[in-house]
């Protein structure tokens, strides 16, 4: 099928003449584009800007935002900051050269800090007198000033040599490693530099001397791989620093999840842990078993904030500090909980018990009054917005004060105490900014304004799928939802050929998501349906739906995708049972490698991306261990070998091949160090070698996703022409 939709971009924006040496001299800006069809397309998608921080000005009058505008002839982005009214109105771009300014955030005496060229500046709200604050040669990675705007939090690169030792001095040009422990790479990096929190004092001449709070500790913080500032604040006097660090390395990292908030004292410059006692002795640990059956876990050591704990915040008032916590070391997709530490009396308290699901992002509110806390947290497959809430007895419970089909995210203050100002995306709308009033004694009159619509120019012009819910009993007798989106200019009479979606993670929601590569609205524009089950293994459904798939990767989850495509197809008229395939990303790319070998001729094509192929040698490929001995429940070497384990490693999907007989195409980037790149070279290669249509997609240059302009547009044209070759006969 030919893709009928033309971009035309101003000159000024992607057409320029000369050489384009560096990204600072490519001038991005919003797109001006005319579509020829009112089908979204690839080239569309990437045409939109995407909002990225805010912050609101400490008066509550002003907010100030982060737009990110990507140029595919330069294969480079562009990030810029804009400013306006609290109201949306008065709308101004701040950013005028052609550098990224990132990071921005109010300072107390109103101007605007922000980053650029890896140094922090500042200007005045209307943009003027900009002034350089830190001297460091470029190496600042982040930054957050006290609210006295007397200090500044610095997040810095130093080298690190513990794991992967230094070359010798009379060898400049050696290109090799020498890797003496685990945890040597993560993500998409070697690790050869850990970052470290820095503190200076500012005065009116700029920022001065840093001095490191982690001098001497081989420990990062913040935490790889996509931690930021936000792992770390300010104590409402401006004396303390509450961060998060996960004090191990090497073979103990690579096995552990066990972080902890720390409490560091400016004048004193002494550290407390305040998730775990002192002395605490941490009980010995076996690297090739789940942590899950080791006392690490015991019901008595629990108390001890031995899982994730991050992002630490403390209450305006200054006697609390709350973060998110997880319970169970080893274990990354437990509940994630709001835990609060009483900095008086030493005590911590848990106050979502009362929500079965998630707490993903929260602030805290000025106005006890009404409400203690408002978080974000996923129920149902939408992420809505929620407070916490104290009754006459002072104990805690959950009002929620949004019912949306969509996704909120990105809490914060709107500093006037009585408003919120958050973003908000869904599957037909990319993200926005909003400003919102909560209403915790009566919810339903909880008023939304939206304050930014940066794509309307695009969205104007693009007819929207249709999105509806559906539940359907399982094999084991719970009940799922999985969302039907339906394309645009929708003619139920017709039969459309269908997408069965598989959600990564494992245990990742399909919620009401915006993604510029997974899009669900750009499948539907293309003429397909699109079935996407929130299988077992999902949050939002209690805890005992989500913990259903650790261990049992190949069981009740892929029965899950077979009922929702089997209800689809026998119930949904529109549905085509004979044009059916089946597409995901990481465990959704484990997902269609297993489904190609039991699916029974169901689909006629299929497409991983990222996909776990070999469950044995990923078990030892992966650089996070302690996801494989969750899910695996231990080493495939161990004999015997518990039920779990025993039942992962014999359900490998490479060990069905000899069942695989539809058409694939594999995608992966070979700088994805979380599930490597061989996994997704041997599918293909076993299919090839099986005589079966395959295609093999790979990116040198990308990781676990795909980032860069020209290879997404490659990714989006390449995954359609796959499609549309198997289902549009």
């Amino acid at each position: 099928m030919k893709r009928t939709i033309i971009i035309i971009a101003s000159a000024l924006l992607l057409g320029f003449g000369g050489n384009v040496k560096a990204q600072e001299e490519v001038n991005i800006g919003k797109q001006q584009v005319q579509l020829k069809s009112d089908l979204m397309t690839p080239e569309a998608l990437w045409a939109m800007g995407r909002i990225g921080g805010y912050a609101a000005s400490p008066d509550g009058s002003k907010i100030l935002y982060q737009v990110g505008y990507y140029s595919v002839k330069h294969n480079k982005s562009h990030q810029v900051l804009y400013i306006m009214n609290a109201d949306g109105t008065g709308q101004k771009k701040l950013t005028t050269g052609t550098k990224n300014e990132t990071d921005a955030q109010w300072l107390s005496d109103g101007r605007i800090a922000f980053l650029t060229g890896g140094e922090i500046w500042a200007m005045n709200s209307d943009g003027t007198g900009r002034q350089q604050l830190s001297k460091t040669d470029g190496e600042v990675e982040g930054f957050k000033f006290s609210p006295d705007g007397k200090k500044v939090i610095i997040i810095k690169s130093l080298p690190f040599h513990d794991i992967i030792q230094k070359n010798p001095d009379d060898l400049p040009k050696a290109t090799g490693r020498l890797v003496t422990d685990l945890m040597y790479r993560h993500w998409d990096h070697y690790v050869e530099s850990i970052q470290h929190p820095f503190v200076a004092e500012v005065t009116a001449d700029g920022i001065g001397q840093a001095t490191d709070i982690l001098q001497g500790e081989p420990f990062e913080c913040p935490m790889e791989p996509f931690g930021g500032i936000e792992q770390l604040d300010w104590s409402t006097d401006s004396k303390q620093i509450a961060y998060t660090c996960r004090k191990k390395k090497g073979l103990e990292y690579s096995i552990s999840t066990d972080s902890d908030i720390y409490l560091y004292d400016l004048e004193t410059r002494q550290t407390k842990n305040l998730c775990k006692p002192a002395g605490y002795v941490e009980p010995k640990i076996d690297p090739t078993t789940t942590m899950r059956v080791q006392a690490v876990n015991a019901p008595e050591n629990l108390k001890n904030n031995v899982g994730y704990d991050q992002n630490p915040k403390f209450s305006p008032d200054g006697r609390y500090v709350a973060w998110l916590s997880m319970e169970r070391n080893g274990y990354e997709a437990d509940r994630q909980r709001l835990c609060c530490y009483d900095l008086t009396t030493g005590e911590k308290s848990y106050l979502t018990e009362d929500f079965d699901s998630n707490v993903d992002d929260f602030c805290w509110s000025d106005n006890t009054k009404d409400a203690l806390i408002y978080y974000i947290g996923v129920w149902h497959a939408t992420e809505n917005l929620y407070a916490v809430t104290l009754d006459k007895k002072g104990t805690s419970k959950t009002v929620r004060l949004t019912n949306d089909c969509a996704d909120w995210g990105g809490v914060q203050l709107l500093n006037n105490g009585r408003q919120l100002l958050m973003e908000r995306h869904s599957y037909t709308e990319p993200a926005d900014l909003y400003v919102v009033t909560p209403n915790t004694k009566k919810p339903e009159k909880t008023a939304i304004q939206q304050v930014t619509q940066e794509n309307k120019h695009i969205l104007d012009q693009l007819a929207k799928p249709s999105v509806e819910s559906r539940w359907v009993k399982t094999t084991d007798g719970g009940q799922m939802l999985y969302w039907i989106i339906q394309p645009p200019h929708f003619d139920p009479t017709k039969k459309y050929p269908t997408l069965l979606f598989c959600e990564g993670g494992p245990q990742s929601p399909v919620s009401q998501f915006w993604s510029y590569r997974w899009n669900f609205m750009i499948m539907a524009s293309q003429g397909y349906v699109i079935i996407a089950p929130n299988r077992h293994g999902l949050p939002g459904f209690g805890q005992e739906w989500l913990e259903e798939i650790s261990g049992d990767w190949t069981g009740q989850c892929m029965s899950d995708y077979l009922t929702a495509i089997d209800d689809a197809a026998e119930n949904l008229p529109y549905v085509d049972k004979d044009r059916l395939g089946a597409v995901g990303a990481s465990f959704g790319g484990f997902s269609v490698y297993y489904l190609a070998g039991i699916h029974e001729k169901r689909f006629k094509c299929f497409i991983a991306h990222d996909g776990a192929f070999n469950l044995a040698s990923m078990y030892l490929e992966t650089e996070e261990n302690w996801f494989s001995n969750w899910e695996y429940d231990e080493a495939y070497w161990h004999r015997p070998q518990m039920p779990n384990a025993k039942k992962t490693y014999h359900d490998s999907p490479h060990k069905m091949v000899e069942k695989w007989d539809t058409p694939i195409l594999c995608i992966h980037g070979e700088k994805d160090y979380r599930i490597c790149y061989t996994q997704g070279m041997q599918a293909f290669n076993a299919a090839r070698m099986k005589g079966i249509e395959a295609q093999l997609l790979i990116f040198p240059d990308e990781n676990h996703w795909v980032l860069k302009p020209q290879n997404g547009i490659l990714w989006q044209r390449t995954y359609f022409n796959w499609l549309d070759r198997w289902l549009k006969k």
